[in-house]
């Protein structure tokens, strides 16, 4: 590509970028928590359609993917986890086809209250910053991909390949969303997430488990506390003991390429508990929802094992627990991590799109977050490109994201579109 048509490119996203960040804005609006999702879905389907594409909105279909070594155990109705996919096809199939993925899942929002400068679903431009639950992670990234097409368009131009957009969910506790895209069919040469990663490209990341841990406990009247055991007391004891298990499973971080330079890449974390009945009741019960990272190349289920065999061993000489042994339930992730191997054409063509549109060369790293990036590189053998814009606070309060960073990395995926695809005049009936 020449200079000439790459800052024509880019002038092109800078044309369309208003009508780009208020289309995000009505995204984030729209409060896609788990199980909610479908408003913001139909809203993306209904803009694809507009833009003639092709689109498929389908529901996740368990008996579809239960079976599949990518597919993590659910028990939550899926009769509302909806995917959309829109597909361009050009003329000729001249270039390299490219699946660009999104998630339109967001994590809660917490309390209102404590979000100080918008409520979560209110977005709020404030200087370079754009605010509001999702913006960041990653309601930004799927209208960047959309309106990246869309700066081609106002050229005359399209890709040459074939290209799928999709706005999938489940991203945040269980990848089935990806998932399922993959098993309905949806492959390509390489796909891109504009996942908020700094305008870094990730390199590797861990997989994840969610699991439950159950506590029994014995109840009694609080004046017979002594003679009782509290669930919710003896809950802390199974923190600690796992804790001490994730400290040896980061001590094995030297065995694992890319990560033995980081600090804490198993990162271990109790999410929500809840427990007992009754404040002068030794609570009877207690459930932990835990979440814990594993290394790539790690098999989810042997990790699984290794969780319950440590808890069985290392509290078999509580008094109360050695007795009655906390139960596990595996309900969420059961994913493996990736690592994207270095030097691969996709690669490459990113970083000179990204030069082109940072005027800096592009960095990689390692996250030990998830990231739906496994789907496409474990499952499907394709070069999956998860590079995205600044943000600050993601899943947090006061969630925000970078406008000029939306803008570059805008530009850089209308430029690696342009270079992997190839480009032909619009399609005879497209604007």
């Amino acid at each position: 590509m020449d200079e000439k048509l790459a800052q024509e490119i880019l002038s092109s996203v800078e044309r369309g970028f208003e009508d780009q960040i208020t289309f995000t804005e009505d995204l984030i609006r729209l409060p896609s928590l788990r199980g909610k999702e479908k408003p913001a879905q139909d809203l993306v389907h209904e803009a694809l359609e507009q833009r003639g594409y092709a689109v498929e909105t389908f529901t996740i279909d368990v008996d579809k993917i239960r079976d599949h070594p990518g597919f993590s155990p659910v028990t939550v109705d899926y009769s509302n986890a909806v995917n959309v996919v829109a597909t361009h096809r050009p003329r000729e199939e001249t270039g390299r086809s490219l699946i660009l993925n999104g998630h339109m899942d967001v994590v809660p929002e917490g309390p209102h209250e404590m979000w100080e400068v918008t409520p979560p679903f209110e977005p709020k431009r404030v200087g370079d910053w754009l605010y509001g639950r999702g913006g960041g992670d990653m309601k930004a990234g799927i209208a960047a991909n959309i309106f990246a097409l869309d700066a081609l368009r106002r050229l005359g131009l399209q890709p040459a390949a074939r290209v799928h957009v999709q706005s999938v969910v489940e991203e945040e506790c269980t990848g089935n969303g990806a998932l399922a895209c993959l098993v309905e069919g949806y492959t390509a040469d390489a796909a891109i997430i504009p996942e908020p990663e700094d305008e870094k490209l990730v390199r590797a990341n861990c997989g994840v488990l969610w699991f439950d841990v159950h506590v029994a406990g014995h109840p009694v009247h609080v004046r017979e506390a002594g003679t009782g055991a509290n669930a919710i007391e003896a809950s802390f004891r199974v923190i600690e003991s796992l804790k001490k298990m994730t400290e040896v499973w980061n001590a094995e971080k030297a065995n694992y390429p890319y990560f033995a330079d980081l600090d804490h890449p198993i990162n271990f974390n109790v999410g929500k508990i809840k427990g007992g009945d009754w404040a002068s009741t030794v609570a009877a019960w207690c459930r932990l929802s835990c979440r814990i990272a594993i290394y790539p190349g790690d098999d989810p289920a042997e990790r699984a094992r290794r969780i319950e065999e440590h808890l069985a061993r290392d509290l078999a000489g509580d008094a109360f627990l050695g007795n009655r042994p906390p139960q596990i339930t595996w309900n969420g992730f059961f994913a493996r991590g990736y690592v994207l191997e270095e030097g691969g054409e996709a690669e490459a063509a990113l970083a000179e799109a990204h030069r082109r549109a940072t005027s800096s060369a592009l960095e990689s790293f390692v996250t030990p977050g998830y990231l739906d990036a496994r789907v496409f590189v474990i499952y499907a053998g394709m070069p999956c490109l998860v590079y995205g814009p600044v943000t600050e606070n993601i899943h947090g309060f006061d969630e925000r994201v970078s406008l000029a960073s939306i803008k570059r990395v805008t530009g850089a995926i209308a430029l690696f579109i342009a270079e992997w695809c190839g480009l032909e005049p619009v399609e005879a009936g497209h604007d």
